[in-house]
């Protein structure tokens, strides 16, 4: 309550004609993160649902948050048995905290300095979006990737694939993912397909005193050694090197368990996404050419990569997907048989997730539009019957 009326105390200064009116947008969204608005629409007819954009974005951050810790823990991990030690459990989780965290502080520092700065410019209220956006970020890049090229990265994709189109709502290209591929395209010493750096120089006292080693994902072995990896349970449970948030089934899977309970993310599109990664992995496995990837085990293609992150809670970006409920299937059908094509046919791009979703997210408003021409002639056919 205190906190509330210390909100409405200061209110005037950012109303019209207040000492602070040209940061009015700061304090309702930052009003607004705390409370809900109260703010009444004054004509039309309205719907009103206490489940609002701001709700959704917590919900789906809160869906992250177990693929980010378990990501975390795994920064330690593998930074500790590549050094040969072992160490108890807050040892390895301090390590890797400690690690992430500034990958997560400069995502949303820069991030929300645009969102900031482009409302203030615009006289409009600060959306929402970002808060999943900046999120999501930290989690599919490696755990050293240069605060300055992350911040580079960050606010191209922030100014290029969203505030010039019109900010959240309006970008058709998901900025996660425009983010990475920035970062893949213009430094891909950074973040290649082929080697992710797990272990970095020693913080605060935490880690061993190691500086540059790197391992190989399995995808980037299977990319460069032609050599199929071995199944095991740490590819499920996600005890393998790779970027922060994609390398454990489990922990995506319970936030793709609540994404879907509470209607956030489309089943269609989800489902889709799978069932056209494993369709093709298995025509790959029967007729592909003689490669690690074509030979690969449409399971080992589900749980390695970026696979189960990208088809969970990037296929299913709302405002990025098709929307239709057909539209939703093919969407989503297309992106998993894209993924692994092009996992199998270029094994420069072992990585193939994130280029499909980027792909579709261009087509996806052509697939709606088709998918509701189709039901305009269908009903006209019929209406001339």
């Amino acid at each position: 309550m205190n906190l509330r009326n210390w909100l409405d105390s200061i209110r005037p200064n950012f109303d019209e004609g207040g000492k602070l009116h040209a940061f009015r947008s700061v304090y309702e969204g930052f009003e607004s993160f705390l409370y809900v608005p109260n703010a009444t629409s004054k004509c039309g007819t309205n719907i009103h649902d206490a489940f609002d954009s701001k709700r959704m974005m917590i919900m789906v951050v809160i869906a992250l948050c177990p693929a980010m810790l378990f990501g975390m823990y795994n920064v330690g991990y593998q930074h500790y048995i590549a050094a040969n030690l072992e160490v108890s459990f807050w040892p390895v989780f301090g390590y890797g905290f400690l690690a992430v965290l500034p990958r997560i502080i400069v995502s949303y520092l820069v991030g929300l300095a645009i969102e900031f700065t482009v409302a203030q410019w615009k006289h409009e209220e600060i959306q929402e979006g970002y808060l999943v956006s900046g999120f999501i970020i930290p989690m599919i890049v490696p755990a050293t990737c240069p605060l300055w090229i992350l911040a580079i990265a960050v606010a191209f994709s922030v100014i290029i694939a969203k505030e010039i189109f019109g900010g959240t709502g309006m970008n058709f290209l998901n900025v996660a993912l425009i983010t990475r591929a920035f970062i893949f395209f213009a430094y891909p010493s950074v973040i290649t397909g082929e080697t992710v750096w797990v272990v970095d120089h020693a913080i605060c006292g935490l880690g061993a005193n190691i500086d540059g080693l790197t391992a190989a994902t399995a995808l980037g072995t299977a990319s460069t050694t032609a050599a199929v990896p071995a199944f095991s349970m740490n590819m499920v449970w996600g005890f393998i090197p790779g970027s922060v948030g994609e390398t454990s089934v489990i922990a995506i899977a319970l936030g793709a368990l609540l994404l879907l309970y509470t209607g956030i993310a489309s089943w269609k599109t989800m489902l889709s996404v799978f069932a056209g990664g494993i369709l093709m992995a298995l025509v790959f496995n029967t007729w592909g050419p003689d490669n690690a990837m074509a030979q690969m085990p449409w399971y080992e293609h589900i749980c390695l990569g970026g696979f189960c992150f990208g088809a969970v809670f990037m296929a299913t970006d709302p405002v990025t997907s098709a929307r239709t409920e057909a539209g939703k299937w093919i969407y989503g059908l297309l992106i998993g048989v894209m993924a692994i094509t092009i996992r199998v046919m270029n094994p420069g791009y072992p990585e193939g997730m994130m280029l499909a979703i980027l792909l579709m997210n261009c087509f996806a408003p052509l697939i709606d539009w088709c998918v509701v021409q189709r039901n305009v002639n269908k009903r006209a056919k019929r209406i001339n019957k």
